[in-house]
């Protein structure tokens, strides 16, 4: 294992701070789909004992992030199209509950949150796009009023991430994705959460098929050049 990760200060309990220094690891790529880790390069790599990094790891595997490799070590999860889209059918589920409750407060979502995507849709920077895209869904998980909500799509958000990443980093952003949150954010404003659900339902399908069958295409791709 080449890639660096970054060595940890010395705390009694590291478990949380392994596991989200692998996660963030593995979403941003850093930890490529397929590759084979094990505790002793982590461990050394991070300047921490194994027991933290064999508990995080176990916590990842959980998640789905990290599996069982042949013989001896951890693979990270390879990337499949079909799970993908059963992520956006969970997702879909809980977007949909957390507009109708913005929708029902009258939520104002910060039109910042627009703004900052559109110009991440222009400078093609892929970090930015996944970020705007998040910050904006999570601004109305937290005006649903329903923390839990943005507790359960969480770890959902943290694996699309990764099939974010792997597409954007060889195709555009969907043109019409920030026009769909506009609207999306206009019809909770208005109270109009009959609206702001269909158009989301409507969003969530369209980014579902279109990342699902480009995710694909990026797979078909790398098998052939291997």
């Amino acid at each position: 294992m080449n890639n660096k990760l970054m060595k940890l200060q010395s705390r009694p309990d590291y478990v949380d701070e392994v596991y989200k220094a692998l996660l963030d690891a593995i979403s941003d790529g850093s930890l490529a789909p397929g590759m084979r880790i094990t505790q002793e390069e982590i461990a050394e790599q991070m300047a921490v004992s194994r027991s933290p990094v064999l508990q995080a790891l176990r916590l990842l595997k959980k998640d789905g992030f990290v599996q069982d490799a042949p013989g001896r070590g951890i693979l990270v999860s390879p990337l499949d199209p079909d799970w993908t889209g059963r992520l956006y059918e969970i997702r879909g589920a809980l977007d949909m509950l957390a507009v109708r409750l913005a929708a029902e407060r009258k939520a104002k979502i910060d039109p910042q949150l627009i703004i900052n995507g559109r110009q991440a849709s222009q400078s093609g920077v892929v970090k930015a796009l996944i970020d705007t895209d998040i910050a904006f869904h999570t601004a109305i998980y937290q005006a649903s009023g329903n923390p839990l909500i943005a507790e359960s799509a969480l770890v959902h958000w943290n694996h699309l991430r990764r099939v974010m990443g792997a597409v954007l980093q060889s195709s555009a952003q969907r043109q019409s994705i920030w026009d769909e949150h506009e609207a999306i954010a206009s019809a909770i404003a208005e109270g109009d959460s009959k609206r702001a659900v269909e158009l989301t339902d409507l969003h969530t399908q369209r980014a579902r098929i279109s990342l699902v069958k480009r995710l694909d295409e990026v797979l078909k791709q790398q098998s052939n050049q291997a």
